[in-house]
């Protein structure tokens, strides 16, 4: 059953003018459709800068989309500030990627994650207080921690937290923005772990939002790529990971450390182009390492190949380069 879409949602940003008089915009988030069932995982990756997390920003109602459409079980999403709009936050939660940032270092843990159910009303205090202890050892923490500070604790401990507080309205889908980034490698495999756990019991959705692609593998049900403000990619994990499709999926997944790789790798060259400048055509092609003639003339369409995925690639599909494309 479909919980979010995402219609061809756009968000731009205009740069404060320069001394000149100059303006320039930003297309952050540039047409992007996206579809998550209850209970599933989309994990949503790409470079630094690509969008990612504006998208993820617009899922959950922090941002409004300048064209396009966010609905919810099928109704748009209200207006910011409205009541419906309330209602539907506490819903749709968002995990940060620096927990300490995320948490108010003058307030205890038990307070913290209280503090969803009292601004939006849910239950007495004393409901908080057992719902907060049913949370904690959810996370795995202990019922001593409570009283502790954010300070206090280790950087897994204070992700366990803010997973704890985002599951306190008990939401239908978490919004994770880079949620383990932040942590050492060890400690990035047990919040992994717990984020399966806590979707198995508590039937969340999940949006996973990072550059990682082998740890997005281990959770999403489907991936989607994305390169300046573009889905350029989306399919089923073990489809991309065994033969991507496009050259930047290919290349962002050549670069994922593997000791059984064997013979050259592609690597991706040149830094990702300025937003407010954006190349004609394909957005890709002044790095890509097999781009044609069309390739700088033509954007291409997200089409459907045979396996089931999408692709935005004038090559990834029967007949262009022959029909269109001549040599670059």
């Amino acid at each position: 059953m479909t919980l979010l879409e995402m219609d061809d949602v756009r968000r731009t940003y205009r740069l404060r003018r320069s001394i000149f008089g100059h303006s320039e915009e930003v297309h952050a988030v540039n047409g992007v459709s996206l579809v998550l069932h209850r209970g599933r995982t989309l994990g949503l990756v790409g470079e630094s800068g690509c969008g990612k997390s504006t998208a993820g920003r617009l899922a959950v109602g922090l941002e409004a989309p300048d064209a396009g459409q966010v609905r919810y079980d099928g109704v748009p999403m209200a207006r910011a500030g409205t009541r419906p709009w309330k209602d539907l936050r506490a819903r749709v939660q968002l995990v940060f990627q620096d927990p300490l940032g995320a948490l108010d270092r003058r307030l205890t843990v038990a307070t913290q994650i209280k503090e969803p159910l009292v601004i939006h009303g849910q239950g007495s205090p004393a409901e908080h207080e057992r719902r907060m202890r049913v949370l904690l050892d959810a996370v795995g923490m202990r019922p001593d921690q409570a009283a502790q500070y954010p300070h206090e604790l280790s950087g897994g401990q204070r992700q366990r937290v803010v997973l704890a507080r985002a599951l306190a309205t008990n939401p239908d889908l978490l919004v994770c923005d880079e949620p383990v980034s932040a942590l050492d490698v060890s400690i990035q495999a047990q919040v992994v772990n717990l984020l399966g756990d806590l979707q198995a019991e508590f039937g969340l959705a999940m949006l996973f939002i990072s550059h990682d692609l082998k740890l997005v593998g281990c959770l999403a049900d489907e991936v989607a790529v994305m390169y300046l403000g573009k889905i350029v990619e989306q399919g089923e994990p073990h489809k991309i990971y065994a033969q991507p499709a496009h050259p930047y999926t290919r290349a962002l997944l050549a670069a994922v450390p593997d000791p059984a790789r064997r013979g050259p790798r592609p690597v991706l060259t040149g830094e990702p182009p300025n937003p407010a400048a954006r190349p004609s055509g394909c957005a890709f092609h002044p790095r890509c390492p097999i781009a044609v003639a069309i390739c700088k003339t033509e954007s291409p369409a997200l089409l459907p190949g045979a396996d089931g995925r999408v692709v935005a690639c004038h090559l990834a599909h029967d007949g262009v380069r022959s029909s269109k494309a001549g040599p670059s």
